[in-house]
């Protein structure tokens, strides 16, 4: 695939998204074969924004925005941890919500991962920090130091998409029957007798 920005051609493009509401993150993987590259990474900043309806407005346009500028083939989005304050989920989940109706409005399929899964598949450790997850991306992705953006929240939005690309670049194990009754049913031609 071609992306809108001229860049080289890869076979998938993933967007990652941390959604938040002072500070969403996002990064955009292409992948090329087997191969994933960090094509960019970032923040939306949403504080100077001081009605919460005006910061979801502006969470639509920039995410609608990435998405017609790298037309990303599918979207991973970090699913809210539950907290004790419930104000403050149902903020995040109103943020994450329009973060994925920008990518629905241009037809993207979106998968959402816990953040203990996101750091799993990055650092071998559900409990890994912030730093800790950055640091792993800017091995696997051979990044240098300036390449990485100073805000966490990006680093995790790439977190989120190379997490994707590892789960849906797993070969699908095909379920088997059930029972010999199941099987028999299934295939009547390699029954003797």
């Amino acid at each position: 695939m071609t992306t809108a920005t001229g860049q080289q051609q890869w076979d998938k493009v993933i967007i990652g998204i941390d959604p938040g509401t002072n500070l969403m993150g996002y990064g955009i993987l292409g992948v090329k074969g087997k191969k994933p590259s960090m094509i960019a990474l970032g923040v939306i900043t949403l504080s100077k924004f001081e009605s919460h309806y005006m910061r979801l407005a502006r969470i639509y346009e920039r995410v609608l925005g990435l998405v017609e500028q790298y037309l990303p083939d599918e979207m991973a989005i970090e699913a809210p941890f539950f907290g004790k304050n419930v104000q403050s989920m149902l903020k995040l989940g109103r943020a994450q919500g329009v973060a994925m109706a920008a990518a629905l409005a241009r037809q993207v399929p979106i998968t959402e991962y816990e953040p203990r899964k996101i750091k799993m598949a990055i650092t071998g450790n559900g409990a890994a920090s912030k730093e800790q997850v950055q640091e792993m991306l800017r091995r696997i992705l051979n990044l240098s130091p300036d390449d990485l953006h100073t805000t966490l929240d990006a680093t995790d939005a790439l977190g989120a998409a190379l997490c994707h690309f590892y789960e849906s670049s797993r070969p699908q194990l095909t379920k088997g029957p059930s029972s010999w009754k199941d099987f028999i049913a299934k295939n009547p031609g390699r029954v003797k007798g």
